[in-house]
């Protein structure tokens, strides 16, 4: 499974040079795991009184195997909180990470707003689970409870049964991935003004916006219906991307688009039963009671290999159901070297993911540090800022994006002040606007904000032409369709490159532009079943009960790990005056996710000693008071185990010996659950919920998409917006915060665009072409704009 081959990886990390000071503990020492791949030095510093020792992952052989990944190749240092040795780390600082919790000693004694008035040009990175400016930043939170707070939980297990924990620590990796992102952007802007900030990052923001966010970009079986129009109990909805069993196990297919449907149709064989042309359309097809049934006869008997394999060849998405353990041993992985034996510590050698993206056609994995410090922005300072407090004012980027991570990566930067292009054309429209129910859909209005666009025939040579215009006055192009099209369409890292030796090309698809599997259709339910999740979120102990069908992720996440990608090469252009190449591949951000696990395991099955330990008890979701209301509680020590007993009034609970010790409390999970349910289902989620963390136990009530934005923990985070849309009938509830930071203003409110919509108004500005010029473009077919009597894209005529 791993890459041990001795090649090196030749590239220059992006964001070599940089100096990170990382005093974080637990799950979130992912986040300074992204940047060492990037390049960053980043140095782990053990400061006694405010640093302390949790750890992540299983423990093998006395090692917490999702510490020693998260830390493997980091330096280590030992100072005292406000030494002279402290303060000289701070000086040859860029960034600073820390977890303290708030109102704690250790954040009193850390003092960073006294570091920041010594340091002034550092950036700091303040991570805790609920934020620091709001009335709940004592609560306690687990992954079930980041779960049940961000509306994950609400669309995760069967309708009729408790709602399903998802698999992993997603909220925690999903929220790593955000923090990099914002601490790169603050720190490139560091480069240009010399001045540094402090971010004040909640982890519940984090994952509530890039796990599988209720307000932001949906996908495309979602047919432009945001999350918060589901009726609010939890339905049924695993037609969507269903899952068939076949005769070696289950295949998963995807019929979005007419042309996928053709596809099946012409597979089966063209029955008559669904001849007519009313199952081009997709609401007609999952308004079929026979039409699913008859697929499922058909794929009976057929094998997964061979399902695939017809799947692929007739246009129609579809992929394996593989375990994690199938899932790791495939020819895609192997051809892509995505595991590297690495020591993580004495004698513990194990497969670890080489990064999570490709950097110029490498792997972004750590390595030495030999990039010159980057201290000045000389080319972005130039730039003119309109000193609206968006730390990417004066970047440009074209957005060739389509659907969900296409979207929101050119998203993520709008919000942040750049100016954002889309380019698309009538003839190949983002795919999310192909399920728009009218002009524009709550989702695309989520995704696509703060972005101007252009129409363009990029299959016309003269259509070319003007891009490679565009991408002369820009900094960044994205893009997320298949391998090979950015080639064949000239307009490729090697192409562009002619044009703009500084510009920054990012691509993301579902399993990476190289292997066997590059050419695949995929989308993010097929990426999910191909790398051993889909298998993995199921009932304990039931195969088959498949509870994935509505989430997105990882589309979100990867957005994510594009923007943070793109950012720390245009750090890098900053030393070298170079552009460079970012690819994604979703399958291996998600496998990155349970790296800990697939590291353990491995070395499991070769002889090491591997300690697991159950969850404390209880951890759960438990039944509340209401239709289908549900809470999250968790036990994580014996100090949560007391408190709980308290609110419980359970003195019994609290004086029984067998029950004093997390083992104890794991082999009598039966017991305290019923405990814990007799006492909440007599109480509603929020009050319990309050009565909870009141005393300390982490706990969460389920919240609904719709709830979100009236829960107060989001208000006082101006987590959401309502925004009036010129082609909407009502106001949209989009989201709005991303950095929570003293010179960081809220996104600014720009409407996302029909096609075409700034067509004329971009070609004057950037192109240098007359209106009569740009409309001849338009009558030919080069360029489109929208038509003033119904706005829809149209050729001037």
């Amino acid at each position: 499974m791993p890459d041990t081959s001795p090649a090196a990886d030749a590239c220059d990390p992006p964001l070599s040079g940089v100096r990170v000071l990382d005093l974080s503990s637990g799950p979130m020492t992912a986040t300074g795991r992204l940047l060492a791949d990037l390049g960053a030095r980043v140095t782990r510093v053990v400061l006694p009184g405010v640093t302390d020792e949790q750890t992540t992952g299983p423990v093998v052989d006395g090692v917490a195997i999702g510490t020693a990944v998260d830390r493997h190749g980091f330096a280590h240092a030992t100072a005292e909180p406000g030494s002279h040795g402290w303060h000289q780390l701070l000086a040859d600082a860029d960034l600073l990470i820390e977890t303290t919790p708030p109102g704690s000693p250790a954040e009193e004694l850390l003092d960073v707003p006294g570091l920041r008035t010594r340091h002034p040009a550092l950036v700091v990175l303040s991570i805790s689970d609920f934020g620091r400016a709001t009335t709940r930043r004592h609560w306690q939170a687990t992954t079930p409870v980041f779960h049940a707070l961000t509306g994950e939980l609400s669309r995760s297990g069967i309708p009729g049964r408790a709602p399903l924990l998802p698999p992993g620590e997603l909220p925690y990796h999903v929220a790593a991935a955000q923090a990099a992102f914002q601490a790169v952007s603050l720190y490139l802007d560091r480069l240009r003004t010399g001045r540094g900030d402090r971010i004040d990052f909640s982890v519940l923001d984090g994952a509530m916006q890039a796990l599988d966010p209720a307000f932001g970009m949906v996908g495309s079986a979602a047919a432009g219906i945001p999350l918060s129009d589901l009726p609010r109990g939890r339905t049924e909805e695993r037609h969507r991307y269903p899952i068939f069993p076949c005769q070696d196990g289950y295949i998963r297919i995807c019929l979005l688009s007419r042309r996928q449907w053709r596809g099946m149709f012409e597979w089966m064989g063209s029955p008559a039963a669904f001849a007519d042309p009313k199952y081009d359309q997709l609401r007609e097809r999952y308004a079929s009671p026979d039409l699913l049934p008859a697929i499922g006869r058909f794929f009976a008997e057929r094998t997964r290999a061979e399902l695939e394999c017809e799947g692929q060849r007739h246009g129609v998405p579809t992929a394996a159901v593989l375990t994690l353990a199938e899932a790791l041993h495939t020819d895609q992985l192997a051809a892509r070297g995505f595991f590297r034996d690495t020591e993580l510590s004495a004698g513990l050698v194990a497969p670890v993911p080489a990064g999570i993206a490709e950097i110029d056609g490498h792997r972004a994995v750590a390595g030495p540090d030999t990039g010159a410090r980057v201290t000045s922005a000389p080319i972005l300072a130039a730039r003119p800022r309109r000193g609206e407090g968006r730390p990417l004012e004066g970047i440009r980027v074209l957005d060739l994006g389509v659907i969900v991570v296409g979207g929101d990566t050119g998203r993520l930067f709008g919000d942040l002040g750049a100016d954002v292009i889309k380019i698309e054309n009538s003839a190949f429209p983002d795919g999310s606007r192909a399920a728009l129910p009218g002009l524009m859909s709550h989702g695309f209005a989520a995704g696509h904000r703060n972005k101007r666009a252009i129409g363009v025939n990029l299959r016309d040579p003269e259509g070319q032409a003007l891009v490679r215009r565009l991408v002369a006055q820009s900094d960044v192009v994205l893009s997320n369709f298949k391998p090979g099209v950015l080639a064949s369409l000239k307009l490729d890292r090697a192409a562009l490159s002619e044009v703009n030796p500084g510009i920054v090309v990012v691509d993301s698809s579902a399993f990476g532009p190289t292997g066997p599997w590059a050419k695949r259709l995929g989308y993010g339910p097929l990426v999910r079943a191909a790398t051993g999740l889909t298998s993995e979120w199921i009932y304990p102990g039931e195969p088959g009960t498949f509870s994935d069908a509505v989430t997105v992720y990882p589309d979100h996440v990867c957005a994510r790990i594009g923007a943070l990608a793109a950012l720390a090469l245009l750090v890098r252009r900053e030393r070298s005056a170079e552009g460079g190449a970012v690819s994604v591949a979703q399958s291996e951000v998600m496998l990155s996710h349970f790296a800990d696990r697939i590291a353990a395991e491995d070395l499991a099955r070769r002889g090491h000693r591997l300690t697991e330990p159950a969850h404390d008890a209880p951890w759960g979701v438990f039944p509340a008071a209401g239709d289908d209301e549900w809470l999250a509680v968790t036990v994580r020590n014996d100090a949560d185990w007391g408190a709980l007993c308290a609110v419980l009034d359970r003195p019994d609970l609290a004086a029984d010996p067998g029950l004093a010790t997390r083992s104890g409390r794991a082999a009598s999970r039966a017991r305290i659950d019923a405990a814990v349910t007799e006492w909440t289902e007599r109480r509603s989620p929020f009050a319990a919920m309050d009565l909870l963390q009141a005393a300390g136990v982490p706990a969460g009530a389920m919240l609904r998409a719709g709830d979100l934005p009236e829960w107060e923990q989001y208000r006082e985070r101006r987590a959401f917006r309502e925004e009036l849309h010129p082609y909407a009938e009502e106001p949209y509830v989009l989201e709005n915060v991303q950095i929570h930071a003293s010179h960081v203003a809220d996104p600014p409110v720009g409407q996302a665009p029909l096609l075409g919509e700034q067509t004329f108004e971009i070609a004057a500005e950037l192109l240098g072409l007359g209106v009569a010029e740009t409309a001849g473009l338009v009558a030919r077919g080069v360029l489109e704009a929208p038509d003033e009597q119904d706005g829809s894209a149209a050729r001037a005529g």
